[in-house]
């Protein structure tokens, strides 16, 4: 890698190793142990602790914190890592806690946008595509599945998991699961209808979503309890990814669905 691409002012250091065509600017902080891979840009006064792993094609903005230990009264200082893939969008702000003993890693996708002031809790996972708007924030252990999308001030309860393509509306709270391929608004927070737009732009194509859509009508549009939905889905719904997905979610919720 070229020096001239680290500016000056930049801390660097023990076992570092960049990729080629980094860039780190102005006043950042690059602790020990830390990998970044080949065309990231780090801007200035970003902070990467240790045991930090950063993909190609990253671009972490402003002020940021990566990789910081847990805010876990439990944590006592063991050895756990913050990983982070490729060509994510990281802007100002933003604060990632690294794992504890508990899952041993914090784990952000590909292809992801986190907005300035979100933050992600220790022992989280967030899938690819996943988009975390204005001060978002997620407790520990949450799950966040591909294709997510929290709206601005969106707060999710640790231990929560949101299935894939959800969308959660700004300024709700999530202290439940939520189920694939759904929107959710309201407090409490409530199924809305299905993601209708975040299916079309993923290439769901019409028949797959008027059967997610007769699908939640029997879970939330119905007396039915879960057990009666799911035996219910089960006879009326051919098997396929989708159906499965839900199923398997729904089924497998530890904190139940909202």
């Amino acid at each position: 890698m070229s020096e001239n691409l680290i500016h000056s002012t930049a801390i660097i250091g023990n076992k570092v190793e960049l990729g080629s065509n980094v860039r780190i600017g102005p006043y950042s902080i690059i602790e020990d142990n830390v990998q970044i891979g080949n065309n990231s840009n780090i801007k200035n006064f970003v902070t990467i602790c240790k045991n930090t792993r950063i993909g190609k094609d990253c671009e972490i903005f402003h002020n940021c914190s990566i990789g910081e230990i847990p805010q876990d009264l439990k944590f006592k200082g063991e050895r756990t890592m913050t990983i982070i893939g490729n060509r994510n969008k990281i802007r100002e702000s933003v604060t990632i806690n690294r794992g504890t003993e508990a899952l041993g890693e914090t784990r952000v996708g590909d292809d992801c946008l986190l907005m300035a002031y979100s933050h992600v809790g220790h022992d989280s996972v967030i899938g690819n595509n996943v988009v975390m708007a204005n001060m978002s924030t997620l407790g520990g252990h949450v799950i966040l599945n591909d294709g997510v999308s929290l709206g601005g001030g969106v707060l999710v309860h640790q231990f929560c998991k949101l299935g894939t393509q959800s969308f959660i509306g700004g300024g709700f709270r999530v202290v439940q699961d939520v189920p694939p391929y759904i929107l959710a608004a309201k407090e409490p927070l409530k199924y809305q209808g299905i993601n209708s737009i975040g299916l079309k732009r993923r290439g769901y194509d019409q028949k797959t979503r008027k059967d997610i859509k007769e699908i939640y009508k029997i879970v939330f549009g119905t007396k039915m309890n879960i057990n009666q939905a799911i035996i219910e889905i089960k006879n009326k719904f051919k098997d396929s990814n989708h159906r499965n997905m839900i199923l398997n979610f729904i089924e497998n919720s530890k904190r139940g669905i909202i």
